[in-house]
């Protein structure tokens, strides 16, 4: 056989076991409380400046990967007192959400002043007995000339 027979042939036993997995099709109950969870702690959090109402999502532990932001409680409390104070009127819109297993994945349009493009964004929170305990993110600045007409939603 050649490379690229053999590389169709595992291609397509991949997609069939994806899709015969029970998840592909529907998250479990488990997981979309996760989801709500995520998107309850971003609205209140990231929209409505409410650290203690987002907080109230958070595990015991709360490992920050972003290099700019402190771990813990203490260090969101910081971030969204600095969001309170210098973009008050910031608003993230979740354009889409994934779940899979613990983690949730979160596609964002973040815009801190109205008017301006603002930035696209990946979250991905990872959540123990229903709690957040992780978080990671990607920023992306959305351009004034971009190199093609796709969106970044």
């Amino acid at each position: 056989m050649d490379f690229a027979f053999r590389t169709r042939v595992a291609l397509a036993a991949v997609i069939l076991l994806a899709l015969a997995s029970p998840s592909a099709y529907a998250a479990s109950p488990q997981q979309e409380a996760n989801r709500k969870a995520v998107l309850e702690f971003y609205e209140k959090g990231l929209n409505q400046k409410d650290a203690d109402g987002a907080i109230a999502y958070m595990g015991d532990r709360y490992v920050q990967h972003n290099p700019n932001a402190a771990d813990g409680p203490e260090g969101f409390r910081k971030f969204i007192g600095f969001l309170r104070e210098k973009f008050p009127n910031s608003r993230s819109e979740i354009k889409r959400s994934f779940v899979d297993g613990d983690y949730v994945i979160l596609h964002v349009h973040a815009v801190r002043e109205p008017g301006t493009r603002g930035n696209a964004i990946i979250d991905i929170f990872k959540l123990e007995n229903g709690k957040i305990v992780e978080h990671w993110d990607v920023v992306q600045p959305i351009p004034e000339n971009p190199a093609n007409n796709n969106t970044m939603f």
